[in-house]
């Protein structure tokens, strides 16, 4: 093994230590879901249909709000909706449904309503399907009870 190969497979190494961790920083979304729930109400519902995105898709790891893309990170993109709304995504084929972050623009497809990532997608369970019927609720933040 010449020099310039090692060379490469150390710059990789680093490389991977110093990206995984963004995307770990996300928490796992299941606990995530799970305790967000009893904190937020829904404040307006819409209905149609959604699709995913990934890094790849969406020709790199910027997103319009300025956070780094994480596909298996808990996000997604909504033509109108502010920055940093958060969402619960009803697949409406299987029942599953997670609470999402609105942190970019999309979709760019006429018909859609919200394009999440390809890690949400996969736990709505509609990743190979690509496109299925949802129910978009807009949450708002209530007041803890202590």
């Amino acid at each position: 093994m010449n020099l310039t190969r090692k060379f490469k497979s150390v710059a990789l190494a680093i490389a991977g230590v110093l990206i995984l961790p963004g995307c770990a920083a996300t928490g796992s979304a299941n606990s995530r879901t799970m305790a967000a729930a009893p904190e937020y109400a829904v404040k307006s519902v819409e209905h149609g249909k959604a699709s995913w995105y990934s890094i790849r898709s969406n020709g790199g790891t910027h997103t319009a709000s300025g956070q780094r893309l994480c596909d298996k990170s808990p996000t997604a993109a909504h033509k109108t909706l502010p920055m940093g709304t958060k969402v619960k995504v009803t697949n409406q084929a299987n029942g599953r449904s997670e609470i999402v972050t609105i942190n970019n623009r999309g979709p760019h497809i006429r018909g859609r309503i919200i394009d999440v990532t390809i890690g949400t997608a996969e736990r709505l369970g509609f990743r190979q399907r690509g496109v299925v019927p949802v129910k978009v609720e807009v949450l708002k933040r209530t007041e803890a009870e202590d």
